[in-house]
């Protein structure tokens, strides 16, 4: 069963946040909320978590997961950006987009695409997973909990942990977020590609 942990929506408790980056780095599999809906949470080198995700939401692996960073300085270590891709994107962060862009070396192969080469980055304003993020020192490996069948994030904890209490570690709860995913910019070609349109205002990004 998974361990529920309740934590304040503004101040998270520091301890209950070191336990939780405590069982990330042991290799669980998290349940946290954003500013877009819930989302499947592990660190970056749990290749069992990837593969989790990867069976909870029915993908295969040609899904482009994303790195859910602290800053737009650790954002730049992950991926690569021009000059207009940086400053767009500088100008959109911290908000409700994920961009998708040709990965660093930084990135293991595992969660790149497999042709493509690229992965997601997004940077959220969420206090919880600001803070949780300050406590880990590295980007989270992420996907939004979009379940087979559904097309919009759930949105509340006791839901999350009713739905897949056996099939992850931890549901964080602070309150109901929105049901409204990220807006998705594929900027691999060098120029944006408006590929979901979601809680962030896409046009900005349309020509």
């Amino acid at each position: 069963m998974a361990r529920y942990v309740d934590l304040h929506p503004e101040n998270p408790q520091v301890r209950l946040v070191r336990q939780v980056v405590e069982a990330l780095r042991d290799d669980a599999l998290i349940a946290y909320p954003t500013d877009s809906g819930y989302a499947l949470g592990c660190q970056l080198g749990n290749r069992d978590g990837r593969d989790r995700i990867l069976r909870i939401r029915d993908l295969d692996e040609r899904h482009d997961f994303t790195l859910m960073c602290k800053d737009f300085a650790q954002l730049g270590q992950f991926v690569k950006l021009d000059n207009s891709a940086f400053r767009a994107i500088k100008g959109a962060t911290p908000g409700p987009y994920t961009f998708i862009l040709p990965a660093t070396s930084e990135v293991p192969r595992r969660l790149m695409h497999p042709k493509k080469k690229t992965v997601g980055v997004r940077i959220t304003d969420h206090p919880v997973v600001c803070t949780l993020l300050e406590e880990l020192g590295e980007p989270m490996l992420t996907s939004t909990l979009i379940l087979p069948g559904e097309t919009e994030p759930r949105t509340m904890g006791w839901d999350v942990k009713e739905e897949l209490d056996h099939q992850v570690d931890l549901v964080l709860e602070a309150g109901e977020t929105s049901a409204e995913p990220t807006t998705v910019v594929d900027w691999s070609e060098g120029y944006p590609e408006v590929l979901r349109v979601g809680s962030g205002d896409p046009s900005r990004f349309e020509g």
